[in-house]
């Protein structure tokens, strides 16, 4: 029903906690585990798992290429109607999980599937032992299937991550997503490319996922991310050149589209004015012109939102105003 593709590398600390809710469940899942060339000891311990719950798990290993070529290992072999990726280091809630697959079934069984499934997430800080839900219910309605023309406009800052995404098998293949090697930030890409093909999507106001925040050489870690600006901005233009927003026929479906390649290239701007480097004022004015020459409606999109306007203020005072920016939400909302 549903294939939980979990890409490891040097997991063998934490694996358990995402695992171990999975085959707990009271609804059958196949759970995909990728072994991406751990040095430790995730691939015996993915074995392990295989070998005690053989038609559940599957181990999957390979040669070290990164998260994104992980995925695309996963993705390929996975055999549920649905497929969902959860990172080793993160988890399910046990009680989310029933209901969520539960509702699975039903819509399975149905023959009424969906293109996308969306559920809430959970921002766990370790650093600073708190949790922050994200939601969806403000602009897709709830418990029901629907299309694009049913959504409202997402505010400022509301976007659908990775994580609250559940894809129908087919829609993924018929996207053709698929992730460059050695690159982070690709989840970027899993968020909006199959979004191309989605039709239908459901919303359930549910917290399954459970992301979490605080190892120090985590990939969202500020100064990790400062050390793979061009990772972030490989994923930007891989994303930008992917999106052709002028074969996308209906209009609410276009607008979320462009409204989520304006926060990666909010992201990737805001990078480049925390690095405060000439390489990195160079990087900036080149990204802004590859978006401008590939599509325009991004562009458009970009200047034209609050972020863009913010980012768009010239000079060191405008990289000054972008940090102190930053800090305020880093502080507040606690993403990193």
């Amino acid at each position: 029903m549903v294939s939980f593709v979990i890409p490891c590398y040097n997991s063998a600390d934490y694996l358990h906690r995402a695992v171990e809710p999975l085959l707990a469940a009271p609804e059958h899942v196949e759970i995909v585990l990728v072994n991406d060339g751990s040095r430790d000891a995730t691939g015996e311990i993915v074995d392990r798992y295989a070998a005690a719950h053989p038609g559940t798990v599957r181990a999957v290993h390979r040669e070290n290429g990164g998260h994104g070529a992980a995925m695309d290992s996963g993705i390929s072999v996975a055999r549920g109607t649905y497929v969902k990726v959860l990172d080793s280091d993160d988890w399910t809630d046990p009680l989310a999980l029933g209901e969520y697959l539960r509702r699975l079934r039903d819509w399975v069984t149905s023959g009424e599937q969906p293109d996308v499934v969306i559920t809430n997430y959970v921002y766990e800080n370790e650093g600073r032992g708190s949790r922050r839900r994200v939601r969806y219910g403000s602009f897709i309605p709830e418990g029901r299937i629907c299309t694009w023309d049913d959504l409202r406009r997402p505010r400022v800052g509301r976007y659908l991550l990775m994580h609250a995404l559940t894809y129908r098998r087919e829609v993924l293949r018929r996207s053709g997503v698929s992730f460059p090697p050695h690159t982070f930030y690709v989840d970027n890409l899993m968020a909006a490319i199959p979004l191309r093909e989605v039709r239908t999507l459901a919303y359930l106001d549910i917290d399954l996922y459970r992301y979490y925040i605080g190892r120090e050489d985590q990939s969202v870690q500020e100064s990790v991310m400062l050390t793979r600006i061009d990772q972030q901005l490989r994923v930007n233009r891989l994303l930008v050149a992917a999106l052709r927003s002028t074969e996308i026929a209906d209009a609410r479906h276009r607008r979320y589209l462009l409204h989520y390649a304006t926060i990666v290239c909010s992201v990737s701007l805001t990078l480049t004015a925390l690095a405060g480097t000439e390489e990195s004022r160079r990087d900036r004015k080149d990204l802004l012109l590859y978006v401008k020459r590939t599509d325009p409606r991004v562009y458009k999109a970009f200047r034209r939102s609050p972020t863009g306007l913010l980012l768009s203020v010239p000079g060191r005072g405008g990289e000054m105003l972008v940090r102190s920016s930053y800090r305020i939400a880093r502080k507040y909302i606690g993403f990193n």
